[in-house]
């Protein structure tokens, strides 16, 4: 990646000027970082040796201070995140597949999320972003991060405690997969129902005659549960060649997916703990990796086509 962008002019000099907008950026938030300590040094021991009100007083100077320095600098913070994604994500995104969109403001929306029945708890707060669409030969693909959080509310002796439980934080993948499907067909990780943290469910969706589907690998049976409301269309779907297929993108994931296969869609869930696709404020833009980690994983989800051999043309769209 450092090769390109030292050949890429017009892409060294947008990150020379963002460099210096960084700079700046993180050199406010650091002096305001440390005028929050210092006021809440000079505060604690005006307290501590009993100085009086006066003495408190003069640390909130910097408080006030900090804050206003920290609330300025965050607009321009924001602005400098946006031309990041807009000038240099989307420019290298089109360099590595000409047909490749990159939208930041959107996302999976939160309908599709639900309708994938990859999960079985509805969000309460539901947010998404940095959308990437593409075309990879005949198959029509796109992802975006996301995070699905439900609430639970407990009543205390002092109100109401609200706490919020992760439902997926990750990257949903979607894919046309040529094929109109009669019933939908749902692949989770083995441990999906043992898992009460993330995947607890309180309010668990209707999926009618939905039946645990016996398929003749077992490796993929040891890692996946399979759930269909037509077993004979699960197993045209899941062939041996697509299950092998599945088998190696969920080696190539940081944690296992789930897949499900609705109306003419395949969707993938990539659970993830790193973010991407953000500017980085407290390190240096000019460096020869800046992309790397950005680019690999638009390379893997674009590559997730060939993976699963989408762009063979088994059926058509009835």
């Amino acid at each position: 990646m450092d090769s390109e962008i030292n050949s890429n002019t017009a892409l060294q000099e947008v990150l020379n000027a963002l460099e210096v907008d960084r700079k700046k950026i993180a050199e406010t938030y650091k002096t305001s970082y440390i005028l929050f300590g210092l006021a809440a040094l000079i505060i604690a021991v005006s307290i501590f040796i009993g100085l009086g009100g006066f003495a408190v007083i003069l640390g909130i100077i910097p408080l006030i201070v900090g804050i206003v320095m920290y609330f300025k600098i965050n607009d321009e913070a924001i602005k400098y995140q946006v031309d990041y994604k807009t000038k240099v994500l989307a420019s290298a995104f089109k360099n590595f597949d000409g047909n490749l969109t990159f939208a930041p403001q959107s996302g999976v929306p939160e309908y599709e999320f639900i309708s994938s029945e990859l999960f079985t708890t509805r969000p309460d707060r539901y947010n998404t972003e940095d959308l990437v669409s593409g075309i990879a030969d005949k198959t029509s693909f796109w992802f975006a991060e996301v995070n699905a959080e439900y609430k639970t509310e407990t009543q205390t002796k002092n109100g109401t405690r609200t706490e919020w439980h992760t439902i997926f934080e990750g990257i949903i993948f979607v894919a046309d997969f040529n094929k109109n499907f009669e019933v939908s067909t749902v692949v989770r990780p083995k441990s999906f129902g043992a898992n009460l943290g993330a995947w607890f469910s309180k309010n668990v969706f209707s999926f009618g005659n939905t039946e645990v589907v016996q398929l003749e690998n077992t490796e993929f049976d040891n890692k996946f549960v399979t759930y269909s409301r037509n077993q004979i269309e699960a197993r045209y779907i899941l062939t041996p060649a697509m299950m092998e297929r599945i088998l190696d993108l969920n080696s190539k994931s940081e944690e296992t997916i789930s897949i499900s296969f609705i109306h003419s869609k395949m969707y993938i869930a990539f659970p993830l703990s790193h973010n991407y696709f953000e500017a980085p404020i407290h390190s240096s833009l000019l460096v020869p990796d800046l992309l790397t980690s950005d680019i690999s994983i638009v390379k893997f989800m674009h590559d997730i086509v060939n993976e699963l051999d989408l762009n063979t043309r088994i059926w058509g769209k009835e």
